[in-house]
Formats: structure tokens, sequence, C-alpha cells
């Protein structure tokens, strides 16, 4: 899939209208990110592996920066996140969850395909704002950086050798795509 960046649109206010749809994105994002390897962790935590458990923590507590950023930049351009937060966050929790149980390997498959998607999300919008506002530019980048240094760590770890790889990593990107889709209006 090719990837999109948005053109300047027509019109008084568009601009801080897309950085708006933007900004309620990259929160849900971070926030869905959290929550999956919040879930992950608890999985592998009440499983014994304390190995995974920190792994897991490690990766959500980098997330955790990020969300921290976004609720910053919410409150600082007084942009409301998007309604389905609680559904995102539920959905997240679960699909931590329920990769983890799946074992090791689909935990790392659900992160290299949520990361793969962020990654080219951040990408898109450094590119689109590079002409408007490059500090901002430079902060995507910043996280998109972070988001493949986490894909790079679950692809070391395994995450291609997950039973149904193909269809389980289609499936969590399908989902971030529409999750992003959905969350940038509503």
């Amino acid at each position: 899939m090719s990837r999109r960046v948005q053109l300047p649109r027509p019109g008084r206010g568009q601009v801080a209208g897309r950085l708006r749809e933007m900004l309620r994105v990259d929160h849900a994002g971070e926030m869905a990110a959290v929550q999956i390897y919040r879930g992950q962790k608890d999985v592998f935590r009440a499983a014994g592996r304390t190995d995974m458990a920190e792994d897991m923590a490690r990766m959500e507590s980098e997330e955790q920066v990020h969300l921290d950023r976004f609720n910053a930049l919410l409150t600082e351009h007084q942009t409301r996140p998007t309604l389905m937060t609680p559904i995102w966050r539920l959905a997240a929790y679960g699909l931590g969850v329920g990769t983890a149980l799946m074992g090791e390997k689909a935990a790392h498959a659900c992160t290299e395909a949520v990361e793969t998607v962020i990654a080219e999300h951040y990408a898109d919008q450094a590119e689109e704002w590079e002409g408007r506002d490059p500090a901002l530019a430079e902060e995507f980048r910043s996280y998109r950086d972070d988001e493949l240094r986490h894909h790079d760590h679950a692809v070391e770890q395994g995450a291609h050798e997950a039973p149904g790889y193909t269809a389980l990593t289609a499936a969590i990107k399908a989902g971030c795509r529409l999750a992003i889709t959905v969350s940038e209006k509503v």
C-alpha cells in the first residue's frame, strides 16, 4: 500500500482542523499502544514469564511518554480526544491479552503489525507538516523512529514465527488503519 500524504485543503481554518484530526489519531494510537502492551504484560506476568512481562513493561513505558506528549498537545491546541477512546482502550487491551495468550511469537507479531502501520503514519505526518511546522515534523519523525525500534525488536524476537502470522498481522494492520480513519473524524 502506498503511503498517503494529505494535500493542503483550501479554506480558512483548514490547517488547524487538520492538526486537530492528527492529534486525535495520534493520541488514540499511543493510548492503544499503552493498552496493548499492558494487556500483554499482564498475561505474561500472570504466566510467570517475567522476562516477557518486563519487555512489554519497557515498551509500555516508552509509549506512555508519547501518550503524555499527545495529552499535552490536545490541551495546547484545545482539541478533544476521539469519542472512540473507551472502545479503542478496551479493544487494544483485548488485543494485547489475546495475542499474549496465543504465545510470545504472536505478541511480537502484534507489535510488528501495529508498529508497521504507526511508523508509516508518523512518516506521512512528518512529510505533511515539514513545510508547515518543521519542529512538529521532527517530533513525528522521532516517534516514528521509536516505533521502528519496537518493530525491529519484535522481528528479532521471532514475530514471523507466530502461528497464522500472515492472517494475524493482516487483521491487526487492517484494524489499525480503520481506527486511524475513524479517529480522525469521530
